[in-house]
């Protein structure tokens, strides 16, 4: 309960610190590039969440536990409403800075090849009935697409051409962000991946509960 406190408390302050700090002139945006607090950990964490899934899956085919197959379809539900968020917060940011809220950018096309292959994850678990069968099948595609999300993440945005701004740690290593700035971004990571981690320990032993009743 204290840590759920720390955590409410820890992105409320986020909240504020991303209003008041000053934030360096990017672009055309001015004030609106404070979405990039928001935005990049939202791809963080969904990034997070498929690779967590990809685990998961893994030890749930090597120890056929079911908790395994529940931690891995809870941690690719999140991922996916995650990457639909940092889909809709980059649209905001493209509206403002290229003109039109979706350009075809490398990684705006990533992330929606993510969101449809995690969809399809989710279209597989519901097209069957049997909970062994379904929870080993869906392994086996959890990993194939884990197996792709550095791609679409980390390689596809940089091999192409893109409009997309320099990555925070940019190519030679160096940090793309002032002193305040780069506060404000930590401590947003930070509070985003607590929320992820508390979001899927709830979804988790909500996902219990039903397999008890199930059962």
């Amino acid at each position: 309960m204290i840590l759920k406190f720390i955590l409410f408390f820890w992105l409320i302050a986020v909240f504020i610190m991303a209003i008041i700090f000053p934030i360096p002139k990017i672009g055309e945006m001015g004030d609106k590039a404070r979405i990039l607090y928001f935005h990049v950990p939202l791809a963080w964490v969904a990034t997070l969440s498929f690779i967590m899934s990809l685990i998961y899956s893994v030890r749930y085919l090597r120890k056929r536990d079911e908790i395994y197959d529940i931690k891995s379809s809870s941690a690719a539900g999140i991922g996916l409403l995650f990457a639909v968020l940092a889909t809709v917060t980059g649209a905001v940011w493209a509206r403002f800075e290229w003109g039109a809220f979706w350009n075809w950018d490398p990684r705006q096309t990533a992330i929606f090849m993510l969101i449809l292959i995690y969809g399809a994850y989710f279209a597989l678990r519901a097209s069957m009935d049997s909970r062994e069968k379904r929870a080993r099948l869906s392994s086996v595609y959890a990993i194939l697409a884990g197996i792709t999300v550095p791609f679409f993440i980390f390689v596809m945005p940089r091999i192409t051409e893109t409009l997309h701004p320099d990555p925070i740690i940019n190519t030679r290593g160096k940090v793309n962000m002032s002193s305040d700035m780069l506060l404000v971004f930590l401590a947003s990571l930070a509070g985003f991946t607590g929320l992820y981690f508390w979001i899927l320990s709830l979804k988790v032993r909500i996902e219990k509960l039903k397999l008890k009743k199930i059962s």
